[in-house]
C-alpha cells in the first residue's frame, strides 16, 4: 500500500486501533529480566537485561543468543511442526507441499548421506579434472555458479539507483571464502588464528575428497595465496557503502570491450541472462584483479580454487564428517560456538532457504491473523506522523529540504505480515539427493530472478524477506518498509501490552525503519528510489556534522580489550536507532496525550519505554563472535544498541534522573543531533 498524503494530523493510540484499552492491558514487563543491583545510569542494559541474561546462558549451540534468537527459535519450532506435518503425509508428486516434503526429509536422512560420503561431488570433480584449458575451464566454473558454488564474481538484478522504475544487472566482487578481506590481510593474533584454522579446514576437506597427494599442504597454500590477492583489491565493508562509488553503469558492448579478459557472452548465456543490455560494474579495479589474476595463475591453481568452492559449498549437505569438518572451521574457529545445531534445526533451515515462501504461507494461515495485521498498519500510520512532526522540529533542516522529506516520507510503501501474491514455484523439481536439491533451488531461484527481473521494470509487491523471518527492512529503491510476520510477536508485539511497552518495543523498530530512508545513505535517495541529492548544500553539511558526531562516538566503543567498533560501518544503523527511540517516543506521548499511563510494576510509562527497547537486544555472545560481527556486521552489538544509543536520548535522562554523576551521562553538547 502506498500511502498518500491524507493522514490524519491527530494520532490515533494503538491499543484503541486494536479494541482494548489502557487500563485492561499489562505493563508486558518481565521484572525478573532485570538487574535491580545495577544502577540506570552506570549500565544501562545491565539493569534492563541482567536478569534475562542470568536466566539465558550461552548453550555449546550458541556463539550469540538474544531476544531475536529466542523468538527465531520459537518460529523454528512452528515451522517444525508444520514442515513435519507435510513431509508425513501423502502429497501429489511436483506440488510445493510435495517439494517441501523431499527438501525436508533429504536434509534428515542421514543414513543415505553418511553412505553416499562424498559421492554426490564426485562427477562435478571428474569435470574440473578434464578442465585443462582455461576457457574450458571458465565456462565450468560459470554453470558451477549457477548451482549456488561462490563465484570470482558474482551478479543480482535489482533497481537501478539511478533508474528505480527499472532493474539492472549489476556484478559485484565475491571469490573469498571466508567473506571478508580483514580474514586474510589483518595480522592481529586472533585473526591469524583464524586463518591457521582455514587452512587446516582446507587441508582436511582436500585430504578428504581428493587423491592422495605429498604436495596437499603447497596446494592449500596455493588456494589461500590466490584468495589473499583477491582480497588485496576487495573493497572493505565501509567502501561498499558508499553508492556512487559502486556504481558504473554501462552497456554490455562496453562491458565486453573493457573487461575482455573475460568471456561475458558464455556467463551471461549459461545464467540465463543472454539477453542482457546494460550492466552496472561495482568494483571496476576487482574486476580487472580477476581478469590479471584468472590470466596469469597456472591452471592446476585454478582447478585446486575450484575444487574448494564446490566442496566448502556441499560440505554442509554431505556426510557427518564432512558437516563436521565445515562446523569446526565456520561454527567454532570463527564464531566459538560449542556444538552443531541439531539436524532437524539445519533441515528446517534448508526447506525455508529453498522454498521460504511456501513455507510462509503455511505460517502466516496458522500464526499470523489478518486482524494483527490490519492493527500493525495503524501503528506504523502513528509513527509516520510522529517522524513528520521530527521532521518538521529540526533547525538545522532547512523548510525546502522539510517538503520535500515530507514528500518522501508520505510517499512509503508500508508493507506488513505477508505479501499478497505467493511466489510461484513452477519448474523447481526437488528428489532424494540432498546436495542436489540444494543445487536445483539456485538454479532455479538464478533463472527466475533473470525471468522475472531482467530488461523489464521493477515489482513493487515483491518482497526481500519470507513472512516468518524475525527481522525488517528498508528497501531505498522502492522507498517501501516491510514488517514481517515473524517479528511482530513478543518481546517487539504483544497485543496484552500497554502503550509504554508496545511503542518502545516494536514502534522502535518501525521507527527505525522509516528512519533508514534519512540516514546518511537513504537520504541521498528521493521518494522514488533514485540515488541523487535532494538535500541543499547547506543541509547536507549540517547533516553530515551532525553524522560525525556519533560516528566518532562508536568508534570510542572498546568492545573487547584493543577491539574498538567500527562507527563509520555502523553509522546508518546506528542513526536509524536514534531516529527510531526519537519517532516512536514521540508517537508514544502523541498516542497517551489525552489519556496518561499510571506508574505501574514501580515504573512510570516512559521508563518502561525504554526498558522495553532495552529488552529487545537482551543476549549474551562469545567473544569470538564479537571479533567477527565488529568486522562484518553493519549493526553495533547489542549491549552498545543500549548504552550507546541511550545516552543521546534527552527523553531517557528525564525518564531516569540521569545527572553528571553517572558514567552514563553525555553533556549535551556532546550528544547526536539529528532527529
Amino acid at each position: 500500500m502506498k500511502l498518500k498524503n491524507t493522514l490524519s494530523i491527530m494520532a490515533l493510540a494503538f491499543l484503541t486501533a486494536c479494541g482494548g484499552t489502557q487500563n485492561t492491558l499489562q505493563t508486558g514487563l518481565n521484572l525478573a529480566n532485570l538487574d535491580t543491583t545495577a544502577a540506570p545510569g552506570t549500565d544501562f542494559y545491565q539493569f534492563a537485561c541482567g536478569g534475562w541474561m542470568q536466566a539465558h546462558p550461552l548453550t555449546a549451540e550458541y556463539a550469540r543468543f538474544g531476544s531475536f534468537d529466542q523468538l527465531g527459535e520459537n518460529n523454528t519450532e512452528q515451522l517444525r511442526g508444520l514442515i513435519e506435518q507435510v513431509a508425513a503425509q501423502q502429497n501429489e508428486p511436483g506440488s510445493v507441499a510435495d517439494m517441501i516434503a523431499q527438501m525436508y526429509n533429504s536434509a534428515m536422512d542421514s543414513v543415505s548421506l553418511n553412505k553416499q560420503g562424498i559421492e554426490p561431488l564426485r562427477e562435478d570433480l571428474q569435470h574440473i579434472n578434464a578442465c585443462i584449458e582455461k576457457d574450458q575451464l571458465f565456462r565450468l566454473y560459470s554453470s558451477l555458479q549457477v548451482k549456488g558454488v561462490m563465484g570470482l564474481f558474482g551478479f543480482y538484478i535489482n533497481a537501478d539507483i539511478k533508474d528505480s522504475k527499472n532493474n539492472l544487472l549489476q556484478i559485484h566482487q565475491s571469490g573469498l571464502t571466508m567473506g571478508q578481506k580483514e580474514y586474510y590481510l589483518d595480522t592481529d593474533s586472533a585473526t591469524t588464528a583464524i586463518r591457521d584454522a582455514y587452512r587446516q579446514y582446507m587441508n582436511t576437506l582436500f585430504a578428504r575428497c581428493l587423491p592422495a597427494d605429498e604436495n596437499l599442504a603447497a596446494r592449500v597454500d596455493a588456494v589461500l595465496a590466490l584468495e589473499t590477492e583477491l582480497a588485496k583489491v576487495s573493497r572493505s565493508r565501509v567502501e561498499l557503502r558508499d553508492e556512487e562509488k559502486n556504481y558504473n553503469k554501462m552497456t554490455i558492448q562496453q562491458l565486453m570491450q573493457d573487461y575482455p579478459g573475460i568471456d561475458w557472452s558464455h556467463y551471461f548465456g549459461i545464467h540465463g541472462a543472454a539477453e542482457v543490455r546494460e550492466v552496472s560494474v561495482g568494483q571496476p579495479e576487482f574486476l580487472h584483479a580477476v581478469e590479471r589474476l584468472w590470466a596469469s595463475t597456472p591452471v592446476a591453481v585454478l582447478q585446486d580454487y575450484i575444487r574448494w568452492q564446490l566442496i566448502d559449498a556441499a560440505s554442509s549437505y554431505l556426510d557427518d564428517a564432512m558437516r563436521a569438518a565445515n562446523f569446526a572451521f565456520y561454527g567454532k574457529a570463527m564464531s566459538g560456538r560449542e556444538e552443531d545445531r541439531p539436524r532437524w534445526k539445519r533441515a528446517v533451515a534448508s526447506t525455508e532457504g529453498a522454498l521460504g515462501e511456501a513455507v510462509g504461507q503455511l505460517y502466516v494461515e496458522k500464526y499470523f491473523p489478518a486482524a494483527a495485521k490490519e492493527r500493525m498498519v495503524q501503528l506504523v500510520r502513528n509513527l509516520q506522523i510522529a517522524l513528520g512532526e521530527r521532521i518538521d522540529a529540526q533547525e538545522w533542516m532547512s523548510d525546502s529540504t522539510k517538503a520535500v522529506a515530507h514528500d518522501k516520507l508520505n510517499s512509503f510503501i508500508v508493507k506488513v505480515g505477508y505479501p499478497d501474491q505467493w511466489k510461484d514455484y513452477t519448474g523447481l523439481e526437488i528428489g532424494r539427493n540432498y546436495w542436489e536439491n540444494v543445487k536445483k533451488t539456485h538454479e532455479w531461484g538464478t533463472f527466475d530472478e533473470v525471468r522475472r527481473k531482467l530488461n523489464k521494470p521493477v515489482d513493487n509487491t515483491e518482497w526481500y524477506m519470507t513472512p516468518q523471518t524475525v527481522n525488517a527492512y528498508y528497501n531505498p529503491t522502492t522507498n517501501e518498509i516491510c514488517f514481517p510476520a515473524g517479528i511482530l510477536q513478543p518481546p517487539f508485539f504483544d497485543m496484552q501490552a500497554d502503550d509504554a511497552f508496545n511503542y518502545g518495543a516494536i514502534g522502535v523498530v518501525i521507527g527505525h525503519e522509516m528512519t533508514h530512508g534519512f540516514d546518511d545513505q537513504g537520504a541521498k535517495y528521493d521518494k522514488d528510489g533514485n540515488l541523487r541529492q535532494w538535500w541543499t548544500e547547506e543541509d547536507t553539511h549540517r547533516f553530515e556534522e551532525r553524522t560525525h558526531v556519533m560516528r566518532d562516538f562508536f568508534n570510542a566503543i572498546e568492545v573487547l580489550p584493543g577491539l574498538h567498533g567500527n562507527g563509520q560501518l555502523t553509522l546508518g544503523e546506528n542513526m536509524a536507532d536514534h531516529g527510531g527511540l526519537q519517532v516512536a517516543f514521540q508517537a508514544f506521548k502523541n498516542a497517551t496525550r489525552e489519556a496518561p499511563l499510571s506508574e505501574q510494576d514501580g515504573f512510570t510509562p516512559e521508563q518502561r519505554f525504554f526498558l522495553a527497547y532495552a529488552g529487545v537486544w537482551a543476549g549474551n555472545i562469545r567473544d569470538e563472535e564479537i571479533r567477527k560481527r565488529t568486522k562484518s556486521d553493519p549493526h553495533s552489538l547489542g549491549r552498545w544498541r543500549v548504552n550507546g544509543a541511550l545516552p543521546h536520548i534527552d527523553a531517557w535522562y528525564e525518564a531516569f534522573g540521569i545527572t553528571e554523576a553517572d558514567p552514563m551521562f553525555v553533556p549535551k553538547a556532546e550528544r547526536v543531533s539529528i532527529w
